[in-house]
């Protein structure tokens, strides 16, 4: 498949693909609020023993999707803001494996598909699932066009495909089957790294079989493993109902609810960036508090943390207590509490740059050690074009911004600012240094919100238009009676 754009970034501080597991925790905090979810119906009472898998709260704008205990304890609904926290928590004791746990393959007509996107809801796998094109929690109710699998991700420092899929290949691909028994003539597609490796080719002689999963296969820069992206490129049209999308750590969430009917809450977490001690995968689970894993695997206190990957994560605040449910890696990068001198000319040969005129273009190609230094403050827009040579998405951000820096929201529409898939490319390579993704996510939100309000605005005056005409039909009406 060939995509548009794109940059590969080299940064100190990638995760290997081992795993560890995380000690058990002593009491956790799980957050009520994460990217898409808002937990706002709390399910539990202050005080209250709860058992593993039980519900905590759900999100009744978003097809009621539970919040489940992790652990079995007791709740406490006013320790830490905008968190439960679970004390008293019972040591998880591994369950001993099944006969489901070495079924092959799926049973076919083993419940419908209602029943089964049902259990996926309560169990905790549907929270996996998003569409291409918004990003958001498809209906469990509408059928999709398409279900795309990926693999693949390219953004530093979220966790790997290749670490969630070891020693796992018989669940992911049990989980592609269970996937399949719930579309009807919809395709699915499988995205996977075009690279040679002994692994890699284990995978894909493991799905020959599978004729109804159409493989595709992308480079290993970033972002192609953009949903969006990849919807867009397969000609799956916006219109043309939800794509439902889902990573690795989705199937083999879809694989435990299906076949064992557990919960799904174990999480693989990368913890990366320069800042890690030992850049690693870990297991844990929602809720592990926060400053435990940075007790153990930070370098230093002065640390900034992101929740997520380097160019679209969100800075956890004080008020982070936890690993929220959505979390897949959290990123480390060194807080500078002072200016660098002559930063923004990137003076050293340990820097790194899209543009190649510093001296770190005599190097070779290294990975850089990156901090939270904005190399110097911001300045205009010089026209590099460097922010079009690498969009993924065939939009031109410099001429967006200058859209923008002039309010000219309309002209910003029509150079088509909606296909901006937010993969914060653009922002990372300008010299510059203009916040180019923040503004336009700022404008695609503005637009949005205008075009729903004039749709509104549109409704209600047809309703008004209609009214009036009954109206005016039977004044007619009532006159001829009386005639």
């Amino acid at each position: 498949m060939k995509l548009k754009g794109g940059y590969n970034i080299l940064l100190a501080g990638r995760p290997g693909s081992t795993v560890e597991v995380l000690p058990e925790p002593e009491v956790l905090y799980l957050p009520l609020r994460t990217k898409r979810f808002d937990f706002g119906d709390i399910c539990v009472k202050d005080g209250q023993h709860v058992e593993l898998g039980e519900v905590l709260a759900k999100d009744a704008a978003n097809f009621s999707i539970p919040l489940l205990s992790p652990r079995a304890g007791v709740v406490r609904l006013n320790a830490a803001e905008g968190h439960i926290v679970l004390e008293d928590i019972t040591k998880y004791q591994k369950q001993p494996k099944t006969e489901q746990a070495n079924v092959p393959h799926v049973e076919h007509g083993s419940g419908t598909v209602r029943s089964k996107i049902e259990k996926m809801v309560s169990l905790g796998a549907w929270e996996f699932f998003c569409d291409a094109y918004d990003g958001n929690v498809p209906d469990p109710d509408e059928k999709p066009q398409a279900v795309i699998v990926s693999t693949v991700s390219l953004e530093p420092f979220l966790s790997r495909g290749d670490a969630q899929l070891k020693n796992r290949l018989l669940k992911f691909t049990r989980g592609l089957e269970h996937l399949q028994s719930l579309l009807e003539y919809q395709p699915m597609y499988l995205v996977m790294p075009q690279v040679r490796s002994s692994f890699a080719s284990k995978v894909k002689d493991h799905l020959r079989g599978y004729a109804w999963v159409k493989l595709i296969e992308v480079r290993s820069k970033y972002p192609y493993d953009n949903f969006n992206i990849l919807a867009r490129r397969l000609k799956l049209k916006k219109d043309g109902g939800p794509v439902w999308c889902i990573k690795t750590e989705g199937v083999l969430a879809t694989d435990r609810a299906l076949t064992r009917s557990s919960p799904c809450l174990a999480r693989i977490l990368s913890i990366g960036g320069p800042e890690a001690k030992n850049p690693v995968h870990v297991k844990g689970v929602t809720g592990y508090p926060i400053k435990t894993i940075l007790d153990k695997y930070a370098n230093d206190d002065n640390v900034r943390v992101i929740c997520g990957g380097m160019l679209t994560g969100q800075t956890c605040g004080e008020g982070a207590l936890g690993i929220d449910s959505e979390c897949r890696g959290l990123t480390l990068m060194p807080e500078h509490t002072e200016r660098e001198f002559l930063g923004f000319v990137r003076p050293g040969f340990d820097r790194s740059s899209y543009a190649p005129c510093f001296l770190s273009a005599l190097r070779l190609k290294h990975r850089e050690s990156f901090s939270t230094a904005m190399r110097g403050e911001g300045r205009p827009c010089v026209s590099c074009n460097f922010c079009e040579e690498v969009c993924p998405a065939g939009i031109m951000p410099h001429l967006l911004h200058k859209y923008l820096y002039k309010d000219l929201i309309e002209e910003a529409d029509e150079a088509r600012i909606d296909l901006c898939v937010r993969c914060g490319l653009c922002s990372f390579v300008c010299p510059s240094k203009i916040e180019l993704t923040k503004q336009f996510i700022e404008a695609q939100d503005l637009i949005e919100k205008e075009k729903e309000e004039a749709r509104l605005d549109a409704i209600r005056q047809e309703k008004k238009r209609m009214e009036e005409a009954r109206r005016k039909e039977a004044q007619e009406k009532g006159q001829e009676e009386e005639y």
